[in-house]
C-alpha cells in the first residue's frame, strides 16, 4: 500500500474542472450517507436514542411551565443538539476510527480523490442526519408535546442544525484519526455523554449542582445548546450573548480542523 501511495504522488498532478470535482464530492457524499443509514447499528441508535429520550423527557411534560417556559418545548432543542452531536461524532469519530483499522482511509488517502472530498463527504452526512433528527423531533413535538412552532423558529433551528454539526464533525475527526478503532465507542461515550448532561442538554442547567454550572461554559456543548435554545427567544437561554456562543465554537472548530487537517495530513504523507 505504501508503495501504491508513492506511485501516485509521482504522477504529474492534472488540474480538474470545476463540475468535475463538485461531481466527485457529490458521489463521495452520496454514498456514505447510504452506508450510514444502512448500518441499522448506527441509523436506528443515532435517530432512536434522541427521538426516545424526547418521548420520555419532553413529550411527558407537555403541560409543564417553568415561568413562561415551556418545558416539551426546552427539552426539544436540548435533544435536537443531542441528536445532531451523536450523528458527528459517532458517524465521523467512530467511523473513521474503523475505516484506519480496516484499511479503507488508507485506500483512500492513496487513491487519486481529492482528500477534502473524503472529510466534505463526513461532514455533509453528520450534517444530514441532524436534520433528520431535528424534522422528526419538531413533528413529535408539535403532534404530540402542544409545541408550537413558528416558520422563523425552525428556520433558526435549521441553520443552528447545519452550522453546529461542524464543529463537532471537525472533533469527530480528530478524534477518528487518534483514537484505537477497538476503544473508539467507548472513548466518545466517554466524551459525548457527561458532557452533554453536564451542557444542560437533558435537565435545564440552572436545576444541575452548581460545580456543574461552573464547568458547562468549558463544554462546545453547553453553548450549541444555548444557540439552539435561542431560536425560540431570550427567555429560553441560561446567560450569556450569543454572538460569544458563536464565537467560542468558531474557536473551537478551527482548533478541531487544525490538529485533524496536521493527523490527517501527516498519515498520509506515512501511507
Amino acid at each position: 500500500m505504501a508503495t501504491t501511495a508513492v506511485t501516485y504522488s509521482l504522477q504529474p498532478q492534472t488540474k480538474r474542472p470545476l463540475a468535475r470535482t463538485v461531481a466527485i464530492f457529490a458521489k463521495e457524499t452520496k454514498y456514505e450517507f447510504l452506508k450510514l443509514l444502512r448500518a441499522r447499528s448506527f441509523s436506528v441508535s443515532t435517530i432512536g436514542f434522541p427521538v426516545m429520550f424526547y418521548c420520555l423527557f419532553g413529550i411527558v411534560n407537555k403541560h409543564a411551565y417553568s415561568g413562561a417556559v415551556h418545558l416539551a418545548k426546552y427539552e426539544l432543542a436540548g435533544y435536537a443538539c443531542f441528536g445532531l452531536i451523536g450523528s458527528a461524532l459517532f458517524g465521523v469519530g467512530v467511523g473513521m476510527a474503523n475505516e484506519r483499522m480496516q484499511g479503507w482511509l488508507e485506500l483512500k488517502q492513496a487513491s487519486p480523490m481529492p482528500a477534502p472530498a473524503y472529510l466534505f463527504a463526513k461532514a455533509a452526512t453528520a450534517m444530514a442526519f441532524g436534520v433528520l433528527i431535528l424534522s422528526i423531533l419538531c413533528a413529535l413535538g408539535m403532534l404530540f408535546g402542544d409545541v408550537t412552532l413558528s416558520v422563523t423558529e425552525f428556520a433558526r433551528m435549521l441553520l443552528t442544525t447545519l452550522l453546529g454539526s461542524i464543529p463537532f464533525a471537525a472533533m469527530g475527526m480528530l478524534l477518528g484519526l487518534t483514537m484505537p478503532s477497538s476503544a473508539a465507542i467507548g472513548i466518545v461515550n466517554l466524551i459525548y455523554l457527561p458532557l452533554s448532561y453536564a451542557s444542560g442538554l437533558w435537565i435545564p442547567l440552572r436545576l444541575l449542582p452548581h460545580w456543574v454550572q461552573k464547568i458547562a461554559p468549558w463544554s462546545p456543548m453547553y453553548h450549541l445548546t444555548q444557540l439552539m435554545q435561542n431560536s425560540f427567544g431570550q427567555g429560553y437561554t441560561e446567560a450569556g450573548s450569543m454572538a460569544g456562543h458563536a464565537a467560542w465554537l468558531a474557536v473551537f472548530t478551527l482548533v478541531m480542523l487544525g490538529g485533524g487537517w496536521a493527523v490527517f495530513q501527516r498519515a498520509e504523507k506515512n501511507a
